[in-house]
């Protein structure tokens, strides 16, 4: 079955704490877990940008409920596509608070065609030091 994955950035809503991130994330990544879907959320306390990844179905129903997530708004799609495999294999969602600066710039990378170079490649260089 061949892999598809988005990204997107967006606003918190004003307001939003931290606790109440972090039990979005702990229930976005029980659902991910169920639907095959992996992926990363980045946090800088304003802003999100999240990657998801897994098979086409389950991709579009994770995305629908993103969709609708009164947590976030000012939603906007960076890229969306197939890919030859899966960057994030063992993270049904991760999250991890960055700075400002990150997401930025990863929100600004070439995400057309979601290759492993451009805007993935700085996504990688952000997640790096959350590996250890």
């Amino acid at each position: 079955m061949p892999l598809r994955a988005i990204a997107y950035a967006s606003e918190a809503i004003p307001g939003l704490s931290m606790d109440h991130v972090d039990d979005l994330s702990r229930g976005a990544a029980r659902f991910n877990l169920e639907a095959g879907v992996t992926g990363v959320l980045l946090y800088d306390g304003h802003r999100f940008l999240q990657y998801i990844e897994g098979p086409e179905d389950s991709i579009n129903v994770v995305y629908s409920r993103i969709l609708g997530a009164r947590s976030h708004c000012e939603l906007l799609e960076l890229g969306r596509g197939r890919v030859s495999g899966r960057f994030f294999p063992y993270w049904s969602m991760r999250l991890l608070w960055t700075d400002p600066a990150d997401i930025r710039s990863v929100a600004r990378g070439n995400w057309s065609g979601l290759s492993r170079g451009g805007a993935l490649r700085q996504l990688g260089q952000v997640v790096a030091p959350h590996l250890a």
